[in-house]
């Protein structure tokens, strides 16, 4: 899959909060990225090597098939234990045919260590050709070696979607897990980025975009028309809001709002925060000297990039406990029906 032309090796974000991982890999990883999952569907390894009964393994697989077509095209990723499309002992693995998968835009093995033992994985040549032809990324998982996240409990204990998209094997709960990450995640989606050269591959939850490329590039290279007039801006609200320590500054809570949170900003577009502020006239000192500096970067980056001068960049409003507690003043845009703000991930110290 690495070979492929079209198949490049995408960075690996380095700024993700660990608490945005889902799982990290550094085995055997080919090129690729798989941008905006809204599902994931999660074969519980342990609870599938529990079942005994050889018809209800099949139901399992009968079960994906269905999930496969009911499921939005290409937006989301299987993961499962052992050898996907095993033909001989099921055990191994999850008994499907391409056809019950096609439409996953992402296959994962998941080789859990059972005491000194670790199961081998197909590495999808069950339907390599076909992966292949199609586009669909694959992925080993080995949860149990050093420095590899696995984070189970995103999988296992948010809200199981199954009986909503195939109710007739609602029976098969404990085992099939169908993760809403929008509804898990409030309002994200999942995103994976793989490298060959690094051997390297990270799925985190991040803002969903509309064009497919990721929201969060590295800042290397900001001031180059590679990334669009709305993109670089998202980029920079992120980093910003990841800057806002609440020990230093008394934040305690930021949004995004205005042309840039919609998707439709511009050259002339500034970038609108709503800032929930708690600290001492000190650290509000501190904070505007703070943002103003970030405003003095930001609009010369946008006039080395546009050649357009916009001498405020960055609109930032304070909020208060009581504008927030009665989302009155510009605090009624963080719930608002139509373009509501934005939660951004801060620095919480």
């Amino acid at each position: 899959q690495s070979s492929s032309e079209a198949i490049a090796g995408t960075p690996i974000p380095r700024d993700v909060p660990r608490s945005n991982i889902v799982f990290s890999a550094h085995k055997y990883v080919s090129n690729g990225r798989v941008p905006d999952v809204m599902y994931i569907v999660y074969v519980d390894p342990e609870s599938y090597s529990q079942i005994s009964d050889q018809d209800v393994l099949s139901e399992v697989g009968h079960a994906i098939g269905t999930l496969n077509k009911h499921l939005p095209h290409r937006q989301f990723i299987l993961i499962g234990p052992g050898r996907w499309g095993s033909r001989g002992d099921v055990r191994l693995g999850v008994s499907v045919t391409y056809s019950d998968i096609n439409n996953t835009a992402m296959l994962i093995e998941v080789a859990r260590k059972k005491g000194n033992y670790v199961p081998d994985l197909s590495f999808g040549t069950h339907f390599f050709q076909d992966l292949v032809e199609s586009g669909i990324r694959y992925l080993p998982l080995y949860p149990d070696e050093p420095g590899v996240i696995f984070h189970e409990a995103f999988l296992t204990r948010s809200q199981n979607f199954l009986a909503q998209f195939a109710p007739e094997y609602a029976h098969l709960d404990k085992t099939i897990r169908v993760v809403d990450v929008r509804q898990a995640s409030g309002g994200h989606v999942l995103r994976v980025a793989m490298n060959a050269d690094t051997d390297q591959a990270l799925a985190y939850i991040a803002r969903p975009t509309t064009n497919g490329h990721s929201s969060r590039p590295t800042m290397t290279g900001l001031a180059a028309a590679d990334h669009g007039d709305n993109e670089w801006r998202m980029l920079v609200a992120e980093k910003l809001a990841a800057g806002l320590d609440t020990a230093r500054f008394g934040v305690i809570g930021c949004w995004l709002t205005g042309s840039t949170a919609e998707g439709t900003s511009g050259p002339k577009s500034d970038i609108d925060l709503l800032i929930h502020f708690k600290g001492t006239a000190e650290q509000r000192t501190f904070l505007e000297i703070w943002l103003d500096g970030w405003n003095s970067s930001l609009s010369e980056i946008n006039f080395l990039r546009t050649g357009m001068r916009v001498e405020k960049m960055l609109d930032a409003q304070f909020l208060s406990d009581g504008d927030i507690a009665g989302r009155s003043g510009y605090a009624e845009r963080i719930d608002a029906k139509t373009n509501p703000a934005l939660l951004l991930t801060i620095k919480c110290t």
